[in-house]
C-alpha cells in the first residue's frame, strides 16, 4: 500500500485566510528547561491549514463537526486534476470527469505552486456557484480543493460555501496534492473533535495499494484544463 500524507503541516509559516489568526507554537515547559516534559501551546483557527467546514460554518443551525457521519470522512476518493487552468472552476469544467457515483472528489489545481510562497496568496484558484450546483446534483458528499478556500477571494458572500454545506456537501479545505497522481484512492480525513465546532483542522491522507499506484496510469486521465484540446 501507498499512503500520500495530503496534510499541510501546522508550523508558524503556514499562510492563513485573511482575518484567521496567525499559527504560533509556543513553548510552555521544555526539558532543556529542567522541566519534566516537552508541552506547546497552540493558537490557530478553526480553519487553519487543512481542515474540515462543517455546515455550522455557514449556518447556525447547520451541522456542527462532533455531529458528522464520520463515514463520509473515510472511503473512496477521486482525484481529479487541472493543471492547466488559469480561472475559476465552473460546471463546464467538471462536468468532463464523469462523476456519477463519486462521492468524494478531491480537485487538483496549479494552487500546489502558492504553498511554495510566504503569506496569503489571493490569486488561488476556486470554484464558481455553478460548479458548486453541479457537485451537489451529481450527489457528491465530499470536497476537497489545494487551497485554503473553495470560494474565490473577491466572492466575500461565500456562494460556493453557502451552496455546498446547505446541501450538507462537507468540504475539505488547505489540501497538499502536489505530489499524488489523478486517480482513485481510499481517503480519510478526520478532523479534531471540536464539541460544537464549525470546522476543525484535520489529518488528511490517501491510499492505494500497490496494483491500484501502479494502474494509475491506465485509469482514465482525470487531468483536465482549459489549454487542453477536448
Amino acid at each position: 500500500m501507498h499512503i500520500y500524507d495530503i496534510t499541510a503541516p501546522l508550523s508558524p509559516s503556514l499562510p492563513v485566510y485573511p482575518g484567521d489568526p496567525e499559527v504560533t507554537i509556543t513553548p510552555i515547559a521544555q526539558l532543556q528547561w529542567g522541566d519534566a516534559a516537552n508541552v506547546s501551546r497552540l493558537v490557530l483557527s478553526s480553519h487553519t491549514g487543512t481542515h474540515l467546514d462543517a455546515p455550522r460554518h455557514f449556518f447556525e443551525e447547520g451541522m456542527a463537526i462532533d455531529s458528522l457521519d464520520l463515514r463520509l470522512l473515510m472511503g473512496p476518493a477521486r482525484v481529479c486534476a487541472f493543471p492547466h487552468v488559469t480561472t475559476h472552476l465552473t460546471a463546464d469544467d467538471l462536468r468532463p470527469l464523469g462523476l456519477a457515483g463519486v462521492q468524494r472528489l478531491l480537485l487538483q489545481t496549479p494552487n500546489a505552486a502558492l504553498w511554495e510562497k510566504t503569506g496569503f496568496q489571493a490569486n488561488y484558484i476556486a470554484l464558481t456557484e455553478s460548479a458548486a450546483h453541479l457537485l451537489v446534483e451529481m450527489g457528491v458528499r465530499l470536497v476537497g480543493i489545494d487551497y485554503l478556500s473553495v470560494d474565490a477571494f473577491e466572492c466575500q458572500d461565500f456562494p460556493v460555501h453557502r451552496t455546498l454545506l446547505g446541501a450538507g456537501v462537507l468540504i475539505l479545505e488547505g489540501l497538499d496534492l502536489r505530489t499524488v497522481p489523478p486517480g482513485d484512492y481510499e481517503l480519510l480525513a478526520l478532523p479534531l473533535l471540536l464539541a460544537h465546532g464549525d470546522g476543525a483542522p484535520a489529518r488528511a491522507i490517501s491510499s492505494c495499494t500497490i496494483a491500484c499506484c501502479i494502474g494509475v496510469a491506465s485509469q482514465p486521465p482525470y487531468a483536465f484544463g482549459h489549454s487542453m484540446p477536448t
